[in-house]
């Protein structure tokens, strides 16, 4: 364990300046004095506190106070070895335990990419459409399935399909496909392997010149699609929102609207469907946002998923029609961000934890935000950590 009196060598001041630590700390309890220090104590009693190097003899300090050991120090990024010497252990294993912070990632050995292109798309089947949204909600949300028996489309959560609408555009062109992110495991909503679900809002607007109401081309395709009736699809395409392998993982997730689709097919991954090649241990946390709560896309399973797995998954709303924010206005999802920040911040020190935003692009720059008061309340700069979790791949983002 790491001692009170662990001081850096002075040659270490001049190599590391500004740099971050992680300290791997146990032995603390939730109570007033450690309320104080804003790190939720986790159920495995082992908290990840990020710490800027002038501060670290501070920050010894005080979790020595607090009861807490420190078991291990790594940089945050992970080039150079914290060299450290302590009155409880050799410089020798202290250098051992520094290593860095998260291994090279194990990349994924079979990501499927572009089976099928727009000048040869999978042609399957709707075997299932049903709407999402409850009475009284906001708009159409539809749930659709696609039979992909005979062919090889293969995907996997997190990723997305092109679906190429028919008919032409005002310039006599076929339309462009459009991509969707995939709403189910890579197994399909049946389990046999053979199905690919979506989440499609229809899109409508008003055009900006003559106010008319304008409705998206394959959005409203889509959502009015008859049981039976072939479609085109293309793909599958993207690597950025892949589910992590690592069945203890913690995996934090904020989703507007049809962003929920890739979330739902990780929980269903998570929770709903049980393989042996894949057992999820870790903690998951969904913050949803939405108008209202007829909007609550799949809300029935989440809100039992969430009753029948307490301690593995968390389910907070944000309904901005309905709830208000502490300054009185709507509660949209960067001021939930904001309201549990400093918990969030806590779990992204560890570096087994994934933060995954999908939905309106207008979302990031609050909750980029929040995270930065909670960072700062650390000495840690929010941009700079975030490129940090970037390069170590945990910080994922996909928005519209």
């Amino acid at each position: 364990m790491y001692s009170p009196g662990t001081t850096a060598t002075s040659a270490s001041t001049t190599d590391y300046g500004n740099r971050l630590f992680v300290f791997e700390v146990v032995g603390l309890r939730q109570n007033g004095s450690t309320d104080s220090l804003n790190y939720p104590i986790r159920r495995s009693g082992s908290v990840f506190i990020t710490v800027p190097y002038q501060r670290m003899n501070q920050e010894m300090r005080r979790i020595n106070r607090l009861g807490g050991q420190i078991v291990s120090i790594k940089p945050l990024n992970g080039d150079i070895p914290a060299q450290l010497t302590t009155t409880n252990e050799p410089q020798q294993q202290t250098q051992e335990k520094s290593k860095s912070m998260t291994q090279a990632k194990a990349k994924h050995a079979d990501i499927p990419v572009n089976i099928y292109r727009p000048n040869k798309p999978f042609i399957g089947k709707c075997i299932e459409n049903y709407s999402l949204v409850g009475e009284g909600g906001i708009g159409i949300v539809q749930h659709l399935t696609f039979d992909l028996s005979g062919g090889d489309l293969r995907y996997l959560e997190g990723q997305s399909i092109g679906i190429i609408p028919p008919g032409t555009d005002d310039k006599g062109k076929p339309h462009k496909l459009r991509l969707y992110s995939i709403a189910s495991t890579r197994h399909g909503d049946r389990g046999d392997d053979k199905t690919v679900s979506l989440c499609v809002r229809q899109l409508e607007y008003k055009h900006p010149e003559t106010g008319e109401t304008v409705y998206g081309v394959c959005s409203t395709y889509l959502c009015g699609l008859e049981i039976g009736a072939d479609v085109a699809i293309t793909g599958p395409v993207g690597k950025e929102m892949l589910l992590p392998d690592d069945e203890d993982a913690n995996i934090i997730m904020m989703a507007t609207g049809t962003g929920i689709a890739p979330f739902r097919a990780y929980l269903w991954r998570m929770f709903k469907e049980q393989h042996e090649d894949y057992k999820f241990k870790g903690f998951a946390w969904l913050i949803f946002g939405i108008p209202t709560t007829p909007n609550i896309l799949y809300r029935e399973d989440l809100e039992k998923l969430a009753a029948d797995y307490p301690d593995n998954f968390r389910l907070t709303y944000a309904i901005s029609r309905e709830q208000k924010n502490p300054q009185g206005g709507r509660m949209y999802i960067q001021h939930r961000v904001a309201e549990y920040a400093d918990q969030l911040w806590e779990m992204m020190q560890n570096p087994k934890t994934h933060t995954y935003i999908c939905g309106l692009k207008g979302m990031e720059d609050g909750i980029d935000q929040a995270l930065s008061a909670a960072a700062a309340k650390h000495g840690v700069n929010w941009s700079d950590y975030q490129k940090q979790m970037k390069k170590e791949e945990r910080w994922h983002v996909e928005t519209y």
